[in-house]
């Protein structure tokens, strides 16, 4: 359904226009566009109404630590990852801006899971989705789009996508949703059922309810913004960690206060690192950062196969990796508590990548040690 907008203008008289004395009252109101709009904002909550919060899974380590380390089972939304809370809140946002409109594609810079969630919500009230992304792409993800409903948009230089994405939006009067532009603000970090208000009340019965530290990767930094703002919020002692991969320009940015930090290389842990800092990224809200090498990343989720006996993405092995190391920091100073950090996504969507020894050969990375300091790790609770 198109509706075309409405532009009523109800003058005192036609000399109204271009004088300063008289009243002018212009009537934009299209009962046609708000029916569409209520019932397209309910679809989109009624999704959240309807899929039961995400589980905290603890992460066996032995009792005589005394610390407790818990996943946030993202991999359990309806599109398979933590970008499906990003995507409701940024459609949420749009829709109650008035940004997005009946009949017109909904457009983003994405080629993974925030561009399957889009798709999903998109098809969910009914507007066309369009996902810019480099030619590279694989194929894979390609068809999950799709699957969703999605079209994509492939570019030669993957630098290219958010201006062709902007000039797309422009051209077919669309909306550019820019989730690195919108993710910090989109989502109420002051509560709402947010992530971090999820996470703390699915701890309160447990021996450390408030959490030593959050371990949170950023893609976009809208997550560790949601958790930092609410952790201040709330007036919580809980720090913030961000683990960052290889190649990202995260890490530079916040460690020399600079938001122009850029990198020449992408990076190779998908849905994580950035070669720009994202105006998401609010780096005065983070309490320390972590580089891991992707080496370790990847190390981490094969040990953690065997572990939980699932597969997870190699960003929650980046999550994983920088929380075994805090875990090892808090065992060394003989503290007790609790550290908590995110499955992002399962392994199963990866496992011709980081689950592949031919692609880390093709990629000259070499896992070995890292897995050696992992298992190292959890016998003893050293992370050397």
């Amino acid at each position: 359904m198109t509706i075309a907008p409405q532009n009523h203008a109800a003058l005192t008289s036609p000399a109204a226009l271009g004088t300063g004395d008289l009243e002018l009252d212009i009537d934009r109101y299209d009962p046609e566009y708000r029916g569409w709009l209520r019932e397209a904002v309910r679809k989109v909550q009624a999704d959240g109404n309807r899929s039961a919060d995400t589980h905290l899974l603890p992460v066996p380590l032995p009792a005589e630590w005394g610390i407790d380390l818990y996943l946030k089972d993202e991999s359990t939304h309806p599109t398979g990852s933590l970008k499906h809370r990003l995507a409701r809140s940024l459609f949420l946002y749009a829709l109650c801006n008035g940004w997005v409109r009946p009949g017109k594609p909904v457009i983003e810079a994405s080629s993974g899971s925030t561009a399957v969630s889009e798709a999903y919500f998109a098809k969910l009230i009914g507007v066309p989705f369009i996902a810019v992304m480099a030619k590279t792409t694989a194929r894979s993800k390609i068809d999950l789009i799709e699957f969703h409903g999605g079209t994509c948009h492939l570019v030669d230089n993957p630098c290219e996508v958010y201006e062709v994405s902007a000039r797309l939006a422009a051209e077919t009067g669309g909306h550019y949703m820019d989730q690195f532009t919108y993710a910090e603000r989109a989502t109420d970090w002051r509560g709402n059922s947010n992530i971090a208000d999820s996470i703390f009340r699915q701890l309160a019965q447990e021996p450390h309810p408030e959490p030593a530290w959050i371990v949170a990767a950023a893609g976009t930094g809208g997550t560790s913004a949601t958790l930092a703002r609410y952790v201040h919020y709330t007036q919580r002692a809980t720090g913030i960690c961000v683990a960052d991969p290889e190649n990202s320009a995260f890490f530079e940015g916040w460690l020399h206060h600079d938001p122009a930090a850029a990198t020449q290389v992408g990076s190779r842990i998908e849905g994580i690192g950035r070669q720009r800092v994202e105006p998401s990224f609010i780096a005065g809200a983070v309490d320390r950062m972590m580089r891991v090498p992707d080496a370790a990343s990847i190390a981490t989720i094969r040990v953690l196969e065997r572990l939980l006996g699932r597969k997870c993405g190699a960003s929650t092995g980046t999550n994983v990796w920088a929380a075994f190391k805090l875990v090892s920091e808090m065992r060394a100073r003989g503290e007790r508590g609790s550290v908590v950090t995110l499955l992002c996504d399962p392994g199963e969507r990866y496992l011709d990548k980081y689950y592949s020894d031919a692609w880390l050969d093709g990629q000259g990375i070499d896992i070995a040690p890292y897995e050696e300091r992992v298992e190292r790790f959890l016998l003893t609770g050293e992370l050397a």
